[in-house]
């Protein structure tokens, strides 16, 4: 019975790989591997990246040459705070950070908004929240009294909410900010740092160079 079974696994095996069709008029489209992008939402997070950019260039240019972060006119309102938290925390850091670029290393900052297609796929741990609210209710629920079943309720939906806090609400955004920071010496790139982060899309005005701060409005968490 064992080889019976054995062979017919082959069979259908061999079966389904001659279904297959060997070639294509076009790639097929695959999913990258599961990956986490953070959703900056408030300006306190682009402090956060600032000091994150800081601390990369520390680590590649340790032996602290002066440096000058460049201002170029027409910026965003991001850029022009994230600009100012840079040298904040270049400083912090303890770089000498100068007004002028004479005799300085240029530290420039590129900021670039892309927009994707609305209403994409947000898919998050599936199954592993329900594991946990279970396992909570599976710690309490044998005792005995109301009371002890009530509690183990409350203590599965906070453990819910805690494991879905580290998630954005809401869908995919369709807004995404690409931010590059590069270290220069005259014509030659001495570093460089590329990060990707979503953007809040009622906050998309925010990243966008040439409108009057009045016309801005913080919204986020959208």
């Amino acid at each position: 019975m064992k080889v019976q079974t054995t062979g017919a696994a082959m069979l259908i095996a061999a079966i389904l790989a001659g279904c297959a069709t060997p070639y294509s008029e076009a790639p097929l489209a695959t999913n990258f591997p599961t990956t986490k992008q953070e959703k900056v939402q408030a300006a306190a997070h682009w402090n956060v990246i600032a000091k994150d950019v800081a601390k990369q260039i520390s680590l590649r240019h340790a032996d602290k040459r002066p440096l000058h972060v460049a201002q170029p006119a027409g910026k965003s309102a991001f850029e022009r705070a994230f600009s100012n938290q840079l040298v904040s925390s270049l400083v912090e850091n303890g770089h000498p950070v100068m007004k002028q670029p004479a005799g300085t290393l240029s530290v420039e900052v590129d900021t670039q908004v892309v927009g994707f297609s609305p209403n994409r796929p947000q898919y998050r741990h599936a199954g592993t929240a329900t594991a946990l609210m279970t396992g909570v209710w599976a710690l309490h629920v044998g005792e005995a009294t109301a009371g002890a079943a009530l509690y183990a309720t409350v203590a599965a939906a906070d453990a819910y909410t805690w494991f879905r806090s580290e998630f954005a609400t809401g869908e995919t955004p369709q807004t995404e900010i690409i931010i590059t920071t590069s270290v220069t010496d005259g014509n030659q790139y001495l570093s460089r740092n590329t990060s990707v982060y979503y953007v809040a899309d009622t906050d998309k005005a925010l990243y966008q160079a040439g409108l009057p701060a009045s016309n801005i409005k913080v919204r986020g968490g959208e």
